[in-house]
């Protein structure tokens, strides 16, 4: 597979401070390629290099094999998609004006720019009809961040950055997207480099994971291959502060602590769990329907819903 970006010898020094330092990575072409570490270990810096917002001090980055700073910067920036954490929605611009910027400034006709916004909100369950003149406004967050995500492929860019672009959602909102980015990913075939704290969102979304830690790259691997063998203690001890005990903890917990609604209707519709279904399940299957039943030694508890779980993760929270 073709390397379609290449870090050679990369640092960068921020007021005589050092953030990122040797820097040696290569992305393949069509891999979903994640950065992850804590904050301040250089993985956004390194991704920002990559559409030129931010220049190395020393080192060179390659874009298909031509060194960046030899690019023109608007002209690169065209082919390179950016879904950020804040929702950067144009607030005085309709949802179809969104999602046209970039191809309209790459002089798409109105007709191709509108089959795109079309097929776009079609891909993402967001009925063009009902969804292509609406304002940012008078969309929910998880809406919002859809349509950014579908702005950064209207133009079928050849990489689309993505920093942090899930970390200020929900739990179920964040689930519901990741599985979003891995299929429109299977389906376009972009590159993406996707920028994380959290191992476990790194996991899922992965091709290849770089682990990061003051400025340097510690691991670059597989999620088999760091989950089976991690470089060094950092990286297993990063790997498990980073596992949410949240998700690790069972339905028992929302049903002791009394977030579930009394019912003894077996409703067929819904899907039963049992008390020990751990919450990592729990959110998986909340993308699917909004609520479940709670069954224990064939006897209905009641029933969960999303406004439950919400409420128990604002109080775990």
């Amino acid at each position: 597979m073709e390397s379609i970006i290449e870090f050679k010898d990369v640092s960068k020094e921020f007021e005589g401070n050092l953030v990122l330092k040797d820097l040696n990575l290569t992305v393949k072409k069509g891999e979903i390629f994640v950065l992850v570490g804590p904050s301040g270990s250089g993985k956004t810096t390194s991704l920002k290099m990559i559409n030129g917002l931010i220049e190395p001090t020393d080192g060179d980055l390659y874009f298909k094999e031509k060194r960046i700073k030899d690019y023109n910067l608007q002209k690169l920036r065209w082919q390179i998609g950016y879904v950020l954490q804040q929702i950067a929605l144009f607030p005085t611009m309709s949802v179809k004006e969104n999602i046209e910027v970039i191809p309209d400034m790459l002089g798409w006709t109105k007709e191709r720019r509108k089959k795109r916004v079309d097929e776009l909100l079609q891909e993402v369950d967001m009925e063009p009809e009902q969804f292509r003149d609406r304002m940012p406004s008078e969309l929910s967050g998880g809406q919002q961040q859809r349509i950014g995500i579908i702005r950064a492929l209207a133009s079928e860019p050849d990489i689309v950055l993505m920093d942090e672009p899930f970390s200020a959602l929900d739990p179920i909102s964040r689930a519901s997207l990741q599985d979003l980015v891995l299929k429109l990913h299977q389906k376009l075939g972009n590159t993406i480099i996707f920028v994380t704290h959290n191992m476990k969102e790194a996991m899922k979304i992965g091709s290849r994971i770089a682990v990061m830690h003051e400025g340097k790259l510690v691991q670059c691997d597989t999620p088999e291959e760091i989950q089976k063998h991690p470089a060094n203690q950092f990286v297993e001890e990063f790997f498990d502060e980073t596992t949410d005990e949240v998700y690790a903890q069972t339905l028992e917990a929302l049903y002791n602590g009394g977030f579930y609604q009394k019912t003894t209707s077996a409703d067929t519709a819904l899907k039963n769990l049992s008390l020990d279904t751990s919450l990592s399940e729990v959110f998986e299957l909340l993308t699917e329907q909004d609520a479940f039943l709670i069954k224990q030694d064939e006897k209905i508890l009641g029933l969960i819903n999303r406004s439950d779980v919400f409420c128990f993760l604002s109080r775990e929270g």
